[in-house]
Formats: C-alpha cells, sequence, structure tokens
C-alpha cells in the first residue's frame, strides 16, 4: 500500500476546523456555566434534611450518570419532538450537555461543601447573616476556590465530549475533520489535524484555569 501524506486539502479547509473548534470551546463554556447553577441546586438539595429534595437530587445525578452521553444526546434530539418538545441541533445539544455537566458538577459540589469546617456557616449566622445569605457569601466562594482544580478537570472532559456534536450533525470540529476525510479520503491528515488542535485547545484551557487557580489561592 503506497499512501503519501498530502496535508494542502486540510489546510484548505483549516478556516473550517477553527470555526469547528470554536462552536465546540463555546458549547463547552454555555454548558458548564449553566451546568453549575443546576449543579449547586443539587448539592445543595442532596444534603438537604428534605427527603423529597434529596430524593428528586439522587435520582437525577444517578440517573444522567450512569447513561452514556451519546444516548442521552439521541434521546433529546430524536425522542423528545415526540413528546412535543423540539429543539434545534445546537439547542439541543447543550441542553443535554448541560444535564450531563450539572450531574458531575453536583458530587464536586457536594464533596466541597461537607468538606468545609462546620464553624464557617456557625460564623455567618453569628454575625447576622441569613442561611441564604451564609451560602451566598461565604459557603460557596470558599467551596468554589477548594473544588477549582476538579471543575477545570470537568470542563476539560466536556469541551471533549462536545466531539461527539457531530453525531447529531453540529458543525464543531469533529464534524468538519469528518466531512473534509469523507470529501478527500485523507484519513490520516484530517484526523491528525484534528487531533492535534483538540490536544492543543485543552493543553491552553488546562493553563489559564491552572493560572485561575493560582490567582485565587490563599498565600
Amino acid at each position: 500500500m503506497d499512501y503519501r501524506l498530502d496535508f494542502a486539502v486540510v489546510w484548505r479547509s483549516f478556516d473550517l476546523l477553527l470555526s469547528g473548534l470554536g462552536l465546540g470551546l463555546a458549547l463547552a463554556v454555555v454548558s458548564i456555566f449553566i451546568g453549575s447553577f443546576i449543579g449547586l441546586i443539587a448539592a445543595f438539595a442532596m444534603l438537604s434534611k428534605n427527603k423529597l429534595w434529596r430524593g428528586i437530587a439522587v435520582m437525577y445525578v444517578t440517573a444522567i450518570r450512569n447513561t452514556p452521553i451519546l444516548v442521552l444526546i439521541f434521546f433529546t434530539f430524536f425522542a423528545l419532538p415526540q413528546f412535543g418538545l423540539r429543539l434545534g441541533k445546537i439547542e439541543s445539544f447543550v441542553f443535554t450537555l448541560t444535564l450531563y455537566s450539572g450531574a458531575y458538577l453536583t458530587e464536586v459540589f457536594r464533596g466541597g461543601l461537607i468538606a468545609l469546617p462546620t464553624g464557617l456557616r456557625e460564623a455567618g449566622l453569628a454575625i447576622g447573616l441569613t442561611e441564604w445569605g451564609t451560602k451566598k457569601n461565604l459557603l460557596i466562594p470558599v467551596m468554589i476556590r477548594n473544588v477549582l482544580p476538579a471543575l477545570s478537570n470537568n470542563f476539560i472532559s466536556l469541551f471533549k465530549d462536545t466531539s461527539l456534536a457531530a453525531a447529531i450533525a453540529v458543525p464543531e470540529l469533529t464534524f468538519y475533520a469528518r466531512q473534509i476525510n469523507v470529501n478527500s479520503f485523507r484519513v490520516i491528515e484530517s484526523w491528525t489535524v484534528a487531533s492535534l488542535m483538540y490536544v492543543f485547545a485543552c493543553y491552553f484551557i488546562a493553563a489559564g484555569l491552572r493560572l485561575l487557580e493560582r490567582k485565587l489561592a490563599i498565600p
């Protein structure tokens, strides 16, 4: 087999790959931002004394974490319209990735809340803060700082999961790499360039998040 590498066709479509990479980053940012709110609410619910809220949160986390994300994507895009909820390709994927990230972040935040010293809440109440004020001004900021490394790991993982959006024809990086491959039959070239773009993007994301960790670290 005489296969000669030729990256010319990939470079001619490099602008498409860059636009797909940008869309993947945007999908990950939006999903983890909304998912963080879901995760916070579910984490407090899991630690609540109210059995109903605790049960709902446990069911949500258990169901989402034990279902492959690709199955969730197909269910949202193909099954929900049968129940009257029709979403576009991008909206459908963001909805799925948000629920998926929220379930994993619930456990991250729950662990961070459990690790907080009990005296922190009591100190907030002692200085006149309400229960909500204590959570907003004391518990959540300290907890976020403590779990930032885990949040960074989840963000990178979510960004890589955006490659699955190609399964429902969302035009992100994997979608365009597969399109170049199908049109030109340059298998090695298209997937090598796409892989390197993922690697470099994840490296810069990790570097930026490490810098943020150092900025927020307690001296």
